[in-house]
């Protein structure tokens, strides 16, 4: 990696090729341009293997940058966001995912020029990260089908919103509810449940909003448990997409800082998106304000 004098602005990116919806040809002109018209510095890094884009995150600050930029999807992001925690230097998003959740969450453009451009017209919040079992999740995570569906998703050589979607629809008569014990705010609550999900911020990505009141400023997690639902209720869809699940009978709604989920078989779950297999212990707690992030001006207040 190349190491820069220490300016006002030294941007590291670090870039996914491989991300939801590919690799543009021009991409790495249109940042070093969006940087020169903005008496940027910027240098850009390719991520090579799982966890490299950690170890950038990590030396950024020795190698005198001030910003990292995560260009990819949600698990890039998350990589990036491993090794700033608690760390003066602010994590900016380019989305390039096929979801997007936390970026459309934090009002960040999905377009990747405005995406750039809000880089240099931004504020910085102090953002909640949570952990599910000792793995770092920033957006959404989640126990049942949605686990069931990522860990299967996970092993397809076909992506997109298309696949995930047919994906899905094969296995939702497959799936069944299981038998879950929550252990929360000095309580214990059994309960029948197709998904549990750990929500930090609103959606899982395209607008699917699991969660239409979270916050990720608020020091709180917020946990869907939802109940199977049937085939014809296609209303709840139309709720899930129209942000309205909060009047759903199928959703029952809690709020907690920490939890831990007992289950009675071992199942699925996976953390922002990214398979983790199967488990039937599930060690959940809130670490607030531990990321800072760049927003674009006058998004803070709806975060």
């Amino acid at each position: 990696m190349n190491v820069l004098n220490k300016t006002s602005d030294n941007i590291l990116f670090v870039v996914n090729k491989y991300a939801g919806i590919g690799y543009p040809a021009d991409l790495e002109r249109s940042i070093k341009k969006a940087c020169d018209d903005n008496n940027t510095l910027c240098a850009i890094e390719f991520t090579q293997r799982k966890g490299h884009a950690t170890e950038l995150a990590t030396g950024a600050s020795t190698n005198g940058f001030n910003k990292v930029v995560a260009v990819g999807g949600d698990g890039t992001i998350n990589e990036v966001a491993r090794g700033l925690i608690h760390n003066e230097i602010p994590m900016g998003i380019i989305p390039r995912g096929s979801g997007n959740g936390l970026a459309r969450h934090l009002g960040i453009p999905l377009k990747t020029t405005e995406a750039m451009n809000t880089l240099f017209k931004c504020d910085t919040i102090a953002m909640d990260v949570f952990r599910v079992n000792g793995k770092l999740s920033l957006n959404v995570s989640g126990i049942g089908f949605d686990g069931h569906i990522t860990n299967l998703f996970g092993v397809k050589s076909t992506r997109g919103l298309l696949g995930y979607v047919m994906l899905t629809v094969q296995e939702l008569l497959k799936f069944k509810e299981f038998e879950t014990e929550i252990f929360m705010n000095e309580e214990s609550l059994k309960r029948s449940a197709f998904i549990i999900a750990i929500a930090n911020s609103s959606q899982y990505g395209n607008n699917a909003q699991i969660a239409p009141s979270a916050s990720v400023r608020d020091g709180l997690l917020h946990i869907n448990v939802m109940r199977r639902v049937p085939l014809f209720r296609l209303d709840f869809i139309y709720s899930f997409f129209r942000g309205t699940l909060g009047k759903s009978s199928f959703c029952e709604f809690l709020e907690a800082p920490s939890l831990q989920i007992k289950t009675r078989e071992p199942i699925d779950y996976h953390v922002d998106g990214e398979p983790c297999g199967l488990s039937d212990t599930f060690n959940i707690e809130l670490n607030p304000a531990a990321l800072r992030v760049l927003v674009p001006t006058g998004a803070q207040s709806k975060v």
